[in-house]
């Protein structure tokens, strides 16, 4: 499946899927205790930093929200217009704009966090280094990125695809990820593995990786 037609799918899925998401998601996370003790260890980072932080894949803005209470300066964005426009008008406080996590409108070294949540999984496998290299672009020198993702902790070596009710997606092994985060550039601060009974709609584990960009180039962080 080619790049275009690949974002067109998962746009277009996610438009239409736009109003289910807000109902189904919009207190999905204060349930879940460990996305909950990750999302605030990823503030607890990045709140001193005076830049702002980018959730990409936002979706309809909940988890943007939630940054924002946090204390943090957050903004969305989503490849999918229904998304962003559910997330303006629910959560009229945040900043939200559509467009491509692999080619974000912002200068370099703009940002001082990036959340990515289940937003690579859509993404074919060569291009996902691709959005890992412009995910180390966008952030500052010392900033932090936290990636979560339907994963594989099996023994497979490679992605694996699965029936995503919205578009074609793959779950990662977990060492896999964090090699190519490596390649990048990013230094692994922590991870955590959930058990795949955590996830009552389809029993997969999820890898959720705090990582970040070294202080100084080719520094130890």
């Amino acid at each position: 499946m080619g790049e275009l037609e690949h974002m067109r799918a998962t746009r277009d899925g996610y438009d239409s899927a736009a109003a289910q998401y807000l109902a189904l998601f919009r207190n999905a996370v204060p349930e879940h205790p460990l996305d909950n003790a990750m999302i605030g260890a990823f503030a607890d980072f990045v709140r001193g930093a005076s830049l702002p932080v980018l959730d990409v894949g936002c979706g309809p803005g909940a988890v943007t929200d939630q940054l924002r209470r946090l204390g943090l300066r957050a903004r969305g964005l989503d490849l999918s217009p229904e998304m962003v426009a559910l997330a303006r008008e629910h959560f009229p406080d945040v900043e939200f704009a559509q467009g491509d996590m692999a080619a974000v409108d912002l200068p370099d070294g703009a940002l001082g966090g990036l959340l990515s949540r289940s937003s690579i999984i859509h993404t074919p496998p060569e291009e996902v280094p691709a959005v890992f290299a412009e995910f180390h672009r966008l952030l500052a020198p010392g900033g932090h990125l936290l990636l979560t993702f339907q994963a594989d902790a099996g023994a497979a070596r490679v992605p694996q695809p699965f029936d995503h009710a919205v578009a074609p997606a793959y779950r990662w092994p977990v060492d896999r990820v964090t090699g190519l985060l490596r390649e990048a550039g990013f230094h692994e601060t922590a991870r955590l593995v959930s058990a795949p009974e955590l996830d009552p709609v389809r029993g997969f584990h999820y890898g959720h990786l705090l990582f970040r960009k070294p202080a100084e180039a080719g520094g130890a962080g």
